[in-house]
């Protein structure tokens, strides 16, 4: 399960869409409930927002049952998520993300499509308005189950599509089982295993 990713290296295209907070710092160890950047819109009105990473509808009642991930295969149909797979899904940015193997001492990997590249998961959002304030947050979408159920991570026609409004049901179901494209990965020191540190130190290598 991706339970961790980091966004720490942009372009300046990416800088200077609509949205980008002045004060974006490096993320090297981010984790559920943590602030994070999202992508909405269509081509020619994209736009950036930070969110919680967690779903919460506006319906919710108990903020501790918070989902930071929907399955692919069940999210058409599952109430936590349906109506924001038809009508609210974004796009998360990120340089890679961790994944921890094992049986009986987990070891952390990093995974990226390559040093210094960019991915984008694909997400759903909802708003959740106390008083006069809107909370954004967001869930990110995982491939259906193998060894590990890793974020579904599209390409750019893929970003196009899951993000235009007028994209078909078969379309989206298509894409939510799309052929993932291979990854590097690299075996890390446990430095990572602390969600609290926040800095290059993260990917240390074994």
């Amino acid at each position: 399960m991706c339970g961790r990713y980091a966004l720490f290296r942009w372009n300046p295209a990416f800088a200077a869409l609509p949205g980008f907070p002045a004060d974006q710092k490096a993320q090297w160890n981010i984790s559920p409930t943590d602030s994070v950047l999202m992508l909405r819109g269509p081509d020619s009105a994209r736009e950036l927002s930070r969110a919680r990473w967690g779903l919460t509808p506006p319906w919710l009642t108990d903020l501790s049952r918070t989902p930071a991930h929907a399955r692919a295969e069940t999210l058409a149909e599952q109430p936590m998520f349906r109506q924001a797979f038809r009508e609210r899904r974004c796009l998360l940015p990120a340089n890679g993300f961790y994944e921890w193997r094992g049986t009986t001492r987990k070891r952390p990997f990093w995974l990226t499509p390559g040093e210094g590249s960019a991915l984008f998961f694909a997400g759903i959002w909802e708003a959740y308005p106390v008083q006069e304030h809107t909370y954004l947050s967001v869930a990110v979408v995982t491939q259906a189950a193998a060894s590990q159920r890793r974020p579904l991570i599209l390409d750019a026609d893929g970003q196009a599509a899951w993000l235009n409004p007028d994209t078909s049901m078969p379309a989206l179901q298509a894409l939510l089982a799309s052929q993932q494209s291979a990854l590097r990965e690299r075996a890390l020191a446990n430095l990572v295993n602390d969600p609290k540190l926040n800095a290059p130190e993260c990917l240390t290598p074994l």
